[in-house]
């Protein structure tokens, strides 16, 4: 099953033409993660935090009757690795099958450099110029962590301004609880 069939109805139909626009300009982008268990954001998230970082995160979902998200950064010990999100667990559109990460691929193999040029393009730069035609919000114009790979539905990206904790840690639950 295509990564791309896990997606919202109306994010799914704009990722079609998203990549099918790409294609048009001689741009493959092949998506590889649409969505993602709060249970790997959470690892993703720990890999680059410190110990007191996560306690610190630990404690604050906890005291906000946070109790699943918690538990999705628990659960997987002490991680080393490049930082990858600024989102805990519930706190990506991954989780709410709203965004969707692609790779460029040039002559079959995996391309992630976002200043290299194929026939005077960049696979990145053309995804992201086609999402935005699109209405859609490219990762790669964040100001923060740079996110190439990334597209979602929704402009905001602090799902906290829409959703409260709660209601963040109720919806995870229900739909990647045990």
């Amino acid at each position: 099953m295509s990564v791309i069939n896990e997606l919202v109805p109306e994010f799914k139909l704009k990722v079609v033409e998203l990549i099918d626009s790409c294609k048009k300009r001689g741009i493959e982008m092949r998506p590889y993660c649409s969505v993602r268990s709060p249970q790997i954001q959470g690892k993703l998230w720990r890999q680059s935090r410190t110990r007191e970082e996560v306690k610190e995160k630990i404690a604050f979902l906890e005291t906000h009757h946070c109790g699943f998200l918690a538990g999705c950064i628990k659960d997987w010990g002490p991680l080393s690795g490049p930082k990858v999100t600024g989102a805990v667990p519930g706190f990506s559109w991954h989780q709410w099958a709203e965004a969707i990460d692609s790779v460029w691929v040039i002559n079959g193999k995996s391309e992630w450099s976002t200043s290299k040029l194929f026939n005077g393009l960049n696979g990145y730069r053309v995804y992201v110029e086609e999402a935005k035609k699109l209405g859609l919000t490219p990762g790669g114009l964040w100001s923060s962590i740079k996110d190439w790979p990334h597209v979602q539905l929704r402009p905001e990206t602090n799902i906290n301004k829409i959703y409260t904790l709660e209601e963040i840690n109720a919806e995870m639950e229900k739909r990647f609880g045990g």
